[in-house]
């Protein structure tokens, strides 16, 4: 369902069965909540100051080697929001370990 990359691909799946409007029963498979790590342990690689304009895609690659795994950053940073960690000049990310 998900690239092993994803941030929900390690994410147990459920399932729940409905009945639609004609009886007929169906079976939903869904992810279960993800809830960001915890952080606190896991000690900061770097931190890393936004200039005017910058992407979050382009500072992961740079740092993590892959522009798709902007989440970890976020995470690192307890941000839903990815636009949120790039919107200010001057704001610092941490930029956490990959084993998160």
């Amino acid at each position: 369902m998900f690239e092993t990359n994803s941030r929900y691909y390690r994410i147990q799946e459920a399932n729940i069965t409905v009945k639609d409007s004609e009886g007929d029963e169906r079976k939903i498979v869904y992810k279960r909540r993800r809830f960001i790590p915890p952080i606190e342990d896991a000690g900061m690689l770097v931190e890393h100051t936004v200039t005017q304009g910058e992407r979050l895609d382009n500072i992961t690659a740079h740092y993590i080697g892959d522009p798709t795994q902007f989440w970890r950053i976020c995470d690192a940073n307890l941000i839903l929001e990815p636009d949120e960690l790039t919107d200010e000049a001057g704001h610092v990310i941490k930029i956490a370990p990959l084993h998160l």
